[in-house]
């Protein structure tokens, strides 16, 4: 229980070395948000199948996870790491990010981006808007996409796919439906962020493509996807 004290208080005091900054500067880095059952991680393996992307892989300390009746793979999916090493890598600040959530920590390491900026790829990886912001605070240069389902009923239908009865769903549904309205009110009220409707999973790949390959300069139709995403809050907001 000290440790994990020790390294809570770790995490709410970090604060990225110099290099780390400098390394967010230098490299182009895409950040992926959604609302869970979006398809930000479906978008994301498509991406990765590009030859200028590279996965920004996060350490964490939970043990691996089945998802869809498969086991996460170590330095695949994360690298996997007992809470010494967590400890240690807090304390020698190389972490671009940390936090600490239900009693686990995640970071994204220096190594990470840094093999990316030597490759001269584009980092990419999914993160929540907390993660976002701290990078945003490194370098107003890193992209952040979210990604929305084109409706309410859409998104609903999509999420209750990912249980196995009715009743699981419905178990979880406030849950989901919080942290939705949490997300998206958050994305909204900065102005950095690009939003994609994930109506066609082809078109919303390519918009992401090109988004990740551009100056972060917006046009109408980031206007249009932000209004599309209002629409969505209001949505999920107004319903029972």
């Amino acid at each position: 229980m000290d440790q994990m004290n020790d390294i809570q208080q770790l995490i709410t005091s970090y604060v990225p070395s110099e290099f780390a900054t400098e390394l967010v500067r230098e490299t182009k880095v895409t950040l992926l948000v959604g609302i869970s059952g979006a398809g930000k991680d479906t978008i994301k393996k498509e991406l990765l199948k590009k030859p200028d992307f590279r996965d920004i892989i996060s350490h964490t300390t939970r043990a691996p996870r089945i998802n869809n009746g498969i086991v996460e793979v170590p330095d695949v999916d994360y690298h996997f790491i007992d809470e010494n090493a967590a400890k240690m890598m807090l304390e020698n600040r190389e972490f671009i990010e940390a936090k600490f959530v239900h009693g686990t920590v995640y970071g994204t390491s220096i190594d990470e981006l840094q093999h990316s900026r030597d490759e001269q790829k584009i980092a990419l990886t999914d993160i929540d808007v907390q993660g976002v912001a701290e990078y945003k605070d490194l370098s107003q240069h890193v992209v952040a996409i979210f990604i929305i389902p084109p409706s309410y009923s859409v998104w609903r239908e999509r999420l209750s796919q990912r249980y196995e009865t009715t009743e699981a769903f419905e178990a979880e549904w406030t849950k989901r439906r919080n942290s939705a309205v949490s997300e998206l009110t958050h994305a909204l009220e900065v102005p950095y962020y690009h939003f994609i409707i994930n109506d066609e999973l082809d078109r919303a790949v390519t918009v992401a493509e090109e988004i990740a390959h551009k100056p972060d300069v917006f046009h109408r139709k980031d206007d249009e996807a932000r209004l599309r995403a209002r629409d969505l809050l209001t949505a999920i907001q107004t319903s029972l």
